[in-house]
């Protein structure tokens, strides 16, 4: 994985943003600590930050190729998992090579088939292509969304980057927040519409889609979507499927010529990829290593609740000795989860999902002391039926997001009158994502209904999921790779049939049964469980003095927007919140984490608010 940016604009000379550049370069460096490189030109740059992952000697970028009469220069960040049968299509039609890295394999890819690049890959990838003579700039971001590609498009110019800190660093455009920027943040968020960055004028290409910047335009299309066609398998034939999909995703992501590792919850998900792993050939003369998080005294509090029903490390030494791993638990002290709340907004630039963003990047940094590659099993709920909301069919039906069904306790930390079209503004961003849920006329009201929860989760819950991934890990210049974001199984499970995909009555039961074989029977039937989050009270106890002494203070730019009162009844009253402000994990003290989050990003971004 790596970083990219760019900068085009005919009225600017690229050799007079000497300083621009480098610092747009400068600001990717953790996404990519092991080399730099660059392409200028008098109206055009390319920048790229590299993590070394495959062929380090010859993977250099930007890379770039002559092809019948143009030249083509790419950044490119990701890894694409069919680079062998891509590189021999295109031997066959007379590329030859002279590297074996998954770059060489894009580019020439793209000089062949120019967009219809995009509907050959399965990977991770957000790439930009500059073909030089004709000035033509195509940007590309992965079918799932997995790896990110901010822009801001103005007359005549366009500058993008992995990153939204990339853009505000060219100097183009001035951090600052208006009214939809805000409903964002304080009726959406940590999740946001899918395309928008919440800073005036800077968007994101969505999951799937591509673009072209050509004589000053920007044209944009969506090259994949979630598409209703029949499932036509029987359920044998779909147990087989969904277990091949997936195996054959794991294996194609265990190719890396750097070391690496798997995380390890306990749970189905990152047990069915670790089992499968030290199945393979790669680790039949070799053991895996895994590694699991863990909060200090977290065992003394912990609390059983609906959504949290057991906690991991019940069932973690049972994967432990199923593989044969190596495993490593790493102990998150409170305080620094606390503490590791400020770069977790640097990383994401934005306000996140606080603790559960702040204690990956302290576990991925502890990881990337040994490891640069880790697989990771995010996102089997979202496209599984995993959530307790795909199965209380009082919630399933209900006409509203399930991880966000009130927002009484949203509206109760802003200011009287501040946002008045808050509700109005998250039920049209439902409605719009409804449209998005393609469907067959013989589906019944039950799968209808779980289409539209699948597009619900897809493009918010699961992105929100993503982008935590991506801006925790590669901050520490770790690349985690999720075998459940295959395209291919996307597709499957999008198609199949509720009573199928809840085989047994279970969440994820259509993967439970195709990996009941090769695991233990208390990780196959065991309850889900979300990922672990601190139970200490000291927490709590730390983020509500935090949000006092903010409080307190009134130069800061949060006290604009926030009530006082409405913010001190949280902290005087932590469980009378009836649910969360977001998901299953975000109560009362994290609650207080995100407007820390947020009146951080306010001041360390010196955003301008106009309202």
């Amino acid at each position: 994985m790596c970083g990219i940016a760019g900068w085009l604009d005919e009225a600017v000379d690229m050799k007079e943003k000497d300083k621009e550049l480098r610092a747009m370069s400068e600001c990717l460096r953790r996404r990519g600590p092991d080399e730099h490189g660059e392409y200028v030109k008098r109206h055009a740059a390319l920048l790229h930050r590299r993590l070394s992952v495959i062929d380090p000697q010859n993977g250099q970028q930007p890379m770039s190729t002559l092809y019948d009469g143009e030249k083509y220069t790419i950044v490119y960040n990701g890894e694409l998992y069919n680079t062998k049968e891509l590189r021999e299509e295109l031997h066959q039609a007379g590329f030859g090579f002279g590297t074996h890295s998954d770059t060489e394999v894009l580019l020439k890819a793209y000089c062949y088939y120019k967009e219809d690049c995009a509907v050959k890959l399965n990977g991770i990838y957000a790439f930009a292509v500059l073909e030089e003579c004709s000035g033509r700039l195509f940007l590309c971001r992965d079918r799932v969304g997995v790896k990110p590609l901010f822009y801001h498009a103005y007359r005549d110019g366009i500058v993008f980057g992995s990153e939204i800190k990339a853009i505000l660093n060219s100097g183009i455009i001035e951090p600052r927040i208006g009214e939809e920027g805000l409903y964002e943040l304080f009726f959406l968020g940590p999740a946001r519409t899918p395309g928008n960055g919440i800073f005036k004028g800077i968007n994101e290409l969505l999951p799937g889609e591509y673009a072209v910047f050509e004589d000053g335009r920007l044209t944009k299309h969506r090259y994949s979507r979630l598409t209703a066609h029949p499932h036509e398998d029987d359920e044998k034939q779909t147990i087989e499927k969904t277990r091949y999909l997936l195996t054959d995703a794991i294996q194609r992501q265990l190719v890396s010529d750097v070391p690496m590792c798997f995380f390890l919850s306990g749970g189905l998900d990152s047990s069915l990829i670790c089992q499968t792993a030290s199945n393979s050939e790669k680790y039949s003369h070799s053991s895996i290593d895994t590694y699991s998080v863990e909060y200090a005294e977290n065992q003394q509090y912990f609390q059983r609740s609906l959504f949290q029903p057991n906690a991991d490390y019940e069932y973690i030494g049972m994967m432990v000795q199923s593989t044969g791993s190596r495993h490593h638990e790493i102990v998150l002290d409170n305080e620094k989860v606390l503490d590791a709340l400020y770069p977790s907004v640097e990383a994401r630039d934005l306000p996140g999902y606080v603790d559960i963003d702040s204690s990956l990047l302290l576990f991925c940094r502890e990881i990337k002391k040994r490891f640069t590659v880790a697989l990771s099993g995010e996102c089997a709920d979202e496209l599984f039926g995993g959530y307790p909301w795909y199965h209380n069919r009082d919630i399933l039906f209900e006409d509203c997001f399930p991880w966000s069904r009130e927002q009484d306790i949203r509206r109760q930390v802003l200011k009287k009158g501040l946002l008045p079209r808050g509700e109005e503004y998250v039920r049209q961003r439902y409605l719009d994502t409804l449209k998005e849920a393609d469907s067959l006329p013989e589906d019944s009201k039950v799968d209808k209904r779980m289409r539209e929860m699948f597009a619900l989760n897809y493009y918010w819950f699961m992105q929100c999921l993503l982008e935590r991934k991506d801006r925790c890990s590669m901050r520490s210049g770790l690349e985690v790779r999720v075998p459940f974001c295959d395209y291919r199984l996307v597709d499957y499970a999008y198609n199949m049939p509720w009573e199928l995909k809840a085989y047994g009555g279970r969440e994820k039961g259509i993967v439970r049964k195709a990996f009941e074989d090769i695991l233990p029977r208390e990780i196959v039937y065991r309850k889900k469980s979300p990922y672990p989050k601190t139970h200490h009270p000291v927490y709590m106890k730390l983020c509500a003095e935090k949000v006092n002494n903010i409080l307190s203070d009134p130069t800061r730019r949060i006290n604009s927007l926030i009530d006082p009162d409405g913010v001190r009844e949280i902290i005087e009253h932590p469980d009378s919140l009836r649910s969360p402000w977001y998901g299953q994990l975000m109560k009362a003290p994290q609650i207080l984490a995100y407007l820390i989050e947020t009146d951080y990003w306010l001041e360390k971004y010196h955003v301008e608010i106009e309202l």
